[in-house]
């Protein structure tokens, strides 16, 4: 998985976690056996941050959405969690599998939970949308 501005949300501070979620999901998808059980702990530690500050900003500014949203960043992170405790006991297909399904999640969760969060957060702080420009980004998705 790398990086694509399609990702982009014109919220900067999610927009940079956002890229390094993306780092963290495409060395799991390239990580050796032996490296796998690090760099899941790593997802794991990365994900709870963000999504912590995630689930605060949306309780602090009543963001309707919220409960939904908590729920799919809970259920991840315990899903990983899960998923480490296996590849520890030596299951690195697992953790493989799981490392392919967070680089299918993620686009998905960004473009319907995160852009209204970051939506919402623009809006209430400033009056307005974000504005976000993308570049290298192909106009047929066909």
């Amino acid at each position: 998985m790398i990086w694509s501005d399609e990702l982009l949300l014109g919220h900067p501070a999610m927009d940079a976690e956002h890229r390094e979620l993306v780092a963290l999901i495409g060395a799991l998808m390239s990580s050796s056996d032996a490296a796998l059980g690090d760099r899941l702990q790593a997802f794991v530690a990365h994900a709870s941050s963000h999504f912590a500050d995630e689930d605060s900003q949306m309780a602090e500014s009543d963001f309707p959405a919220a409960g939904c949203h908590a729920d799919e960043h809970a259920k991840v992170v315990a899903s990983a969690r899960e998923v480490i405790a296996m590849v520890e006991q030596g299951d690195v297909a697992i953790g493989r599998r799981f490392a392919q399904e967070l680089a299918r999640w993620f686009p998905g969760h960004v473009a319907h939970l995160d852009s209204a969060l970051a939506h919402w957060l623009v809006k209430r702080r400033h009056g307005g949308a974000p504005v976000v420009l993308r570049r290298h980004v192909c106009a047929d998705h066909g």
